[in-house]
């Protein structure tokens, strides 16, 4: 898959992982998009080492899009956890 691919699912499986998990969120679209090609990564990553399949095919395999969205669901509770206990002080 090229780059645009990628970015193309990143955005679209984080705002996915948005949809799915619902809160505040302390970032924008390119905190969602850069959350999804991580969890694309993430997704892919686990999948291998605990499945033992390849699950990053291509653009429209079903497992490329799991993949990417249950990654991109773990890194956006991560980083609800770290971005999120920050308070602004004024």
């Amino acid at each position: 898959m090229g780059i645009i691919a990628w970015i193309i699912i990143g955005l679209l499986a984080g705002a996915i992982a948005k949809a799915l998990m619902p809160g505040r969120d302390p970032g924008g679209i390119i905190i969602t998009m850069l959350i999804g090609i991580a969890g694309g990564l993430l997704g892919g990553w686990l999948g291998k080492v605990i499945f033992g399949v390849d699950s990053i095919d291509g653009f429209f395999d079903l497992s490329t899009w799991i993949a990417a969205v249950i990654g991109s669901m773990i890194l956006l509770a991560l980083y609800r956890l770290l971005a999120g206990g920050r308070r602004r002080h004024a």
